[in-house]
């Protein structure tokens, strides 16, 4: 890494979200209720599908994962947001800015693909049940996550030390609350065609490749549901895949809305908003949605509150 570059520069500031400081308590409040219903809902998701016998299958390990970059993610952004809300100063140190950065990038990544894995789950548990034991097994489960998480792991410390092995100018402001590529690019002396163009292939092939297994999973299974004679079969069929397609349809929205809007000089806001949604609030969504539209999930949270009711009652 550039000595001179570690030298010159130690820190750096973030613009936040907001310079009103009539808005920075309100939204310090709302920004610390959705982070802790967050860290409490994928905390609860983690530990019901480890612990409950019924939720033992490859959909709730897949669900367990998500969560658990659900709030991998939200962690990584979250507490540094809430305590630049209440200091006068937003600085960031330059080693922590790189690992904030390594460790969004690892989060966001591998929850695109484990959405990508939930679908084919869902695929072959609709379109393949006699064969979904055999084919879905919990070695096959482990492969994939295991594949997914190397893979986030590359990308995130492939496009981190590009950056940070490049060298930054004297202004040390990122127009951001988080240390995201697209801000520190702008504050780079060096040449970022490279980079540039290693973001760009990496982040068309995430989505695309990600987006395309999704949408021919769903596919196939729109298919199989529609030559289904019985109502009852496809109202089954709907409400296994209704969780899952909610949180994908938010998750991809929010990210395409992101990167394939338009530039102009509002965008910077506008790419502020949908951070905050899909780094603060969709963590929140997976969840609720899948612990409100899921039975089984409901089941297993009622039965481990009365667990949880009796050890108090007790003490």
């Amino acid at each position: 890494m550039d000595t001179h570059n570690l030298t010159a520069l130690n820190e750096f500031i973030l613009t936040g979200i907001t310079d009103h400081s009539e808005l920075q308590a309100p939204l310090f409040g709302l920004f610390l209720i959705i982070y802790m219903i967050s860290v409490v809902g994928n905390l609860g998701i983690i530990i019901l599908t480890k612990m409950d016998s019924k939720l033992q299958t490859p959909m709730y390990f897949f669900l367990r994962h998500l969560a658990i970059t659900d709030l991998g993610y939200s962690t990584t952004v979250g507490p540094k947001m809430l305590v630049d809300f209440v200091v006068d100063e937003n600085t960031i140190s330059y080693y922590f800015c790189a690992a904030q950065l390594a460790f969004f990038i690892l989060f966001i990544t591998s929850e695109i693909f484990i959405l990508s894995a939930m679908s084919y789950d869902r695929y072959v548990a609709i379109c393949n049940p006699l064969l979904y034991t055999a084919i879905m097994s919990q070695r096959t489960c482990w492969v994939l996550v295991a594949i997914t998480y190397l893979y986030s792991i590359f990308v995130s410390l492939l496009v981190t030390i590009k950056i940070f092995n490049l060298s930054f100018c004297d202004y040390n402001v990122i127009s951001h609350f988080y240390c995201d590529s697209n801000p520190l690019l702008t504050l780079l002396c060096s040449s970022t065609h490279e980079i540039q163009l290693i973001i760009l292939i990496l982040t068309s092939f995430d989505l695309i490749s990600s987006l395309l297994i999704v949408l021919v999973s769903y596919l196939l299974i729109l298919v199989v549901i529609l030559r289904m004679n019985s109502a009852v079969g496809r109202h089954k069929a709907f409400s296994t895949c209704g969780s899952h397609l909610t949180v994908v349809v938010v998750f991809y929205g929010t990210l395409i809305f992101m990167y394939m809007q338009p530039k102009s000089s509002d965008s910077l806001n506008t790419d502020k908003v949908a951070s905050i949604f899909y780094t603060l609030v969709n963590p929140i969504l997976n969840p609720l949605i899948y612990s409100l539209r899921n039975k089984d999930v409901k089941y297993a949270l009622v039965k481990t509150w009365e667990k949880i009711s009796k050890i108090f009652s007790k003490v």
